[in-house]
């Protein structure tokens, strides 16, 4: 995470969703925090990013998803490059 990120506000945010016990407190949490826009945005990317992890194609994935080619190729560099941060989250998904 870049130095400008990792602030006490963020860690505060950090704590508050870690806090968070089952989908109905999230969903109360995130639409208190965040608008509807932005729920949405992180919702897509996140499909995208699993499309994108079983070798969607980028024309599946725009269709499936709504999402622009840059959105999807931006989901892509964070796949690849990134602090694999995605990866993490499908893993602990997936053991339930």
């Amino acid at each position: 995470m870049g130095k400008n990120m990792k602030t006490e506000a963020m860690d505060y945010l950090f704590q508050a969703v870690l806090s968070l016990r089952e989908i109905g407190e999230c969903y109360d949490f995130f639409e208190d925090v965040c608008t509807v826009n932005e729920l949405h945005s992180l919702a897509q990317r996140l499909q995208v990013a699993k499309m994108l992890r079983e070798q969607h194609t980028y024309l599946e994935i725009a269709e499936k998803t709504g999402a622009s080619t840059a959105t999807i190729s931006r989901v892509n560099r964070s796949l690849n490059y990134g602090n694999d941060g995605y990866d993490l989250v499908f893993e602990r998904i997936k053991k339930g």
